[in-house]
């Protein structure tokens, strides 16, 4: 009688584990009907331009917000309405439940993904390097500016851009220190570097002061790291993220992606360049 005693309560905990995780399950595949009937998902965000910004009338916008707004459409879910939070509250508030999602630029570590589902990346910040229209030395990487005898680069001295030039190769008085973004771009300019490298974010709002048809921008350099976020959900909610990675590969694909977020200064083609499990593996 006692080993049959101890039989039915083993398999009174297995079925009691089993419920448990079908109840998990069942919460996951729910949620997207729940957000649906609420008509909004709560979304935590930083104000912080051009990732998030929220206007004097209280209008969220910025370039995560207006991805997650558009993607809660298209899975019917009305609108977002956003929390502004510290970046060390966000992870704690959503597991708290008092997010559905974090949409603000919250860049993907190893430490991170464990401790939320991402989606796949929306916001990267990556290398990029201004030119000449055209790209006239056929510059993709800081290796082709290293074979290229003749070339010379300009980067901040003692930036991240100066350092990947001088490890793919190109030599010390090729690497021209440039002491702000306007001088990289009059330097450009007047021939005395054939490329300026900075981010992403940077390069494009030079782009965008200069006004220069004359210049154009490769983005992201190859080979060079590539810096992403993507919409990071509750651990158990992964049915959501899933439907929301379904949307956001489709936005990828049609363009629509890149509408939403290069007016921000953002790069589709990098966000299009690498993955989460990438970026959740890297050192």
């Amino acid at each position: 009688m006692k080993k049959l005693g101890i039989l039915a309560g083993v398999a009174g905990l297995a079925f009691t584990a089993v419920l448990a995780a079908s109840s998990v399950g069942s919460a996951a595949d729910t949620k997207l009907e729940q957000l649906k009937a609420q008509g909004f998902a709560r979304v935590a965000i930083a104000n912080e331009p051009p990732y998030t910004a929220v206007a004097a009338d209280g209008k969220v916008s910025g370039a995560a917000p207006d991805v997650a707004r558009e993607i809660f459409k298209r899975l019917g879910v009305a609108d977002i309405v956003a929390s502004i939070s510290e970046y060390g509250a966000m992870i704690p508030g959503l597991q708290a439940g008092r997010f559905d999602v974090v949409t603000a630029g919250l860049f993907m570590k190893p430490e991170r993904c464990a401790a939320v589902a991402y989606s796949e990346p929306v916001l990267c910040d990556a290398e990029a390097m201004l030119v000449k229209k055209g790209n006239p030395k056929g510059f993709k990487s800081y290796e082709d500016v290293a074979k290229d005898t003749t070339a010379t680069i300009g980067a901040p001295g003692g930036g991240t851009e100066e350092k990947l030039a001088l490890n793919a190769g190109v030599p010390r008085e090729r690497v021209i220190v440039v002491p702000d973004g306007q001088s990289g771009v009059k330097m450009l300019q007047d021939g005395r570097i054939d490329a300026y490298s900075l981010p992403v974010l940077s390069i494009n709002d030079l782009m965008k002061k200069a006004n220069d048809p004359n210049l154009e921008v490769i983005a992201p350099v190859q080979g060079a790291p590539v810096y992403c976020d993507g919409a990071a959900f509750k651990k158990g909610d992964e049915a959501l993220r899933d439907a929301f990675d379904v949307e956001l590969a489709k936005m990828k694909k049609s363009g629509e992606f890149a509408r939403i977020i290069e007016p921000y200064g953002f790069s589709a083609a990098a966000a299009m360049s690498t993955t989460r499990e990438k970026l959740c593996s890297a050192k």
